[in-house]
């Protein structure tokens, strides 16, 4: 190879390099944009009353009028480490508590699958 070729080559790593990290960078903005509006959108499926109406038992920060017969939304991740168990608990609290007066939001088809991701996300972020 001569002098000419690895010097091409080397100009075409630094520009494939500079396109990836510019591509990467984008996509990562994109996923922040929309992991942005998945938290919004969540929480306001979760203060909806026809939908989420999570304020009726549960006191959000942010929520007004919330309701005090349930635990309030904090500290979340420090009390569902597995984001999934806390996705269970809000699609479907009757499997650890029978007893419950949550809705189940999964199983009565309250909220879609997508809408229940969405709160999940916005209740997880809290």
């Amino acid at each position: 190879m001569n002098v000419k070729s690895k010097g091409l080559l080397g100009t075409m790593s630094t520009l494939f390099v500079a396109a990836s990290l510019s591509m990467s960078a984008s996509m990562a903005a994109d996923s922040g944009n929309n992991a942005s509006k998945n938290l919004e959108e969540g929480k306001q499926i979760a203060f909806s009353r026809p939908k989420g109406n999570c304020l009726a038992c549960h006191m959000v920060i942010g929520g007004m009028s919330p309701g005090n017969i349930a635990p309030p939304l904090i500290a979340m991740k420090s009390r569902f480490p597995d984001k999934q168990v806390l996705k269970d608990q809000i699609a479907d609290a009757s499997k650890r508590n029978p007893e419950t007066a949550m809705p189940l939001f999964g199983r009565h088809e309250i909220l879609t699958e997508a809408e229940l991701d969405k709160v999940v996300d916005y209740i997880y972020s809290l």
